[in-house]
């Protein structure tokens, strides 16, 4: 038996086609989102060794919270260029959409982290913080 025959499946299986795709660097993280409940096809959780199909709908969670829908429109098992990967799916209006919302509101409202220049404050910044804490000009005697 051959190593690279699929058992006579229609498409690819789903992290590959992932991988192909580019929604994940390796095969590898595809099947850890696949495994943790992030990726649904048809609306159902999905097994990493699921065949897909052309026209299914596959609903990606990716980290910070966004969550995409595409359909599949090319089957691919092997990782190619990102032109070639984008033409695999095409992103439904929805999802488009959420995109956009996201976006605007990451750019009205920022992280507050990421207004932090310096990293984490040094001993001697958190002795100059600790000295203001001990004043107050309510309690100062005149």
């Amino acid at each position: 038996m051959d190593r690279h025959d699929d058992g006579g499946r229609d498409g690819p299986r789903l992290d590959k086609w992932l991988w192909a795709a580019r929604f994940c660097k390796t095969r590898g993280v595809a099947q850890d989102e696949i495994d943790k409940g992030r990726v649904t096809v048809n609306g159902q959780a999905a097994k990493a060794s699921r065949a897909l199909r052309v026209g299914d709908r596959v609903g990606l969670r990716l980290p910070g919270g966004l969550e995409r829908t595409v359909v599949v429109r090319g089957l691919s098992a092997v990782r190619g260029p990102a032109p070639v990967a984008q033409a695999l799916y095409e992103e439904t209006a929805d999802s488009l959409a959420a995109r956009a919302r996201a976006a605007e509101q990451r750019r009205l409202a920022p992280e507050p982290s990421q207004a932090i220049e310096q990293g984490r404050p040094t001993k001697r910044d958190r002795r100059q913080l600790g000295e203001w804490t001990r004043w107050s000009a309510s309690l100062d005697p005149d």
